[in-house]
């Protein structure tokens, strides 16, 4: 192993540059050059790379997003397209690439990986979906920035005796809406794995304000199939049967933008590290990921086109802690 390469695919996720630098830093020590591909596998379609040195990647680690920079390409997902990808890395005599992404991501390394060409993936999504891994790079910050706005609303939603709907990102997952949802204290959560209807929405605020509270707040991922849409046509029809005055914040893609934490950081150089471990030891074509607690891989080829739904069993707790 000589020159390797890394790149950042899919939605930005807080914690990619901390890999980005763990890899480049990692395979510098080993006496490797490494390049970055900028742009995802549109740019390693375009030819688009650039070699890194250690100060290339310096000060990046607290960064929010990615350098790198990521971008949609359906051209890769075709034969001719990933043809065109590995003529590219063959030209420049790259030995292996290293993937930070999520899902569609990891799909497309499994596809490389298929073709033979040595990849390793690192998770990197805030909807922590992936297979044969039990933790993403930026799902921590995605759960504590959406903590925080719905903390911020509980303090004007006690002061003023309202009920608060808070979208969070989770278009396929509700990973975040969970664990945020719990943390949070809310009385509902509505996630894409577990049907809720806004007559169930409604009733659970509804028993709230009868049990005295001041306050009350639903926890809702935009992919679940009761969507604040739907909960807020339903409480035009049923204002005065649930007490509070209903109100809906959406959070959007703020909640992908944040500094990234110390949790996500330690990830993140963890796993970057692992990946250059990894291709050291002749060994690719997988995923590294943590799994409870420690490093493992995981075949591409077994995770490429699954999603891990969250743990839908956790509502049944926050039920009883909202009582």
């Amino acid at each position: 192993m000589k020159r390797i390469a890394v790149l950042t695919s899919g939605g930005d996720a807080p914690g990619m540059n901390a890999a980005v630098r763990a890899v480049t830093r990692g395979g510098l020590a080993r006496g490797w050059e490494v390049y970055a591909i900028r742009n995802g596998y549109q740019g390693l379609l375009d030819n688009v790379f650039e070699q890194m040195l250690a100060r290339n990647v310096g000060g990046i680690i607290q960064s929010g997003g990615t350098v790198l920079g990521s971008a949609r390409c359906p051209e890769f997902a075709k034969p001719a397209g990933r043809a065109k990808a590995l003529s590219n890395l063959r030209a420049r005599n790259i030995d292996a690439l290293v993937v930070i992404g999520g899902n569609g991501s990891q799909s497309g390394s499994a596809s490389l990986a298929a073709e033979g060409f040595p990849v390793v993936g690192v998770p990197s999504t805030i909807d922590n979906d992936l297979y044969g891994n039990d933790v993403s790079i930026g799902c921590d910050t995605a759960i504590n920035i959406t903590l925080e706005a719905i903390d911020r609303l509980r303090t004007t939603a006690s002061s003023h005796q309202r009920a608060f709907a808070v979208e969070t990102m989770g278009r396929n997952c509700g990973y975040i809406a969970l664990m945020s949802g719990i943390a949070g204290g809310a009385e509902v959560i509505a996630l894409p794995e577990h049907e809720l209807k806004p007559a169930d929405v409604a009733g659970r605020l509804r028993a709230a304000y009868q049990r005295g509270k001041t306050h009350a707040l639903a926890v809702i991922a935009e992919g679940a199939k009761c969507g604040v849409k739907e909960l807020m046509e339903y409480y035009g029809a049923h204002r005065k049967d649930i007490g509070f005055d209903l109100r809906v914040t959406r959070l959007g893609h703020v909640v992908r933008g944040g500094i990234p934490t110390a949790a996500d950081r330690v990830l993140a150089t963890r796993l970057g590290a692992a990946a250059v471990e990894t291709l050291a030891q002749g060994r690719h074509g997988v995923l590294v990921g943590i799994v409870k607690g420690d490093t493992a891989v995981t075949p591409l080829a077994e995770i490429a086109g699954k999603m891990r739904p969250a743990d839908a069993s956790l509502l049944e707790l926050a039920r009883v802690m909202a009582i």
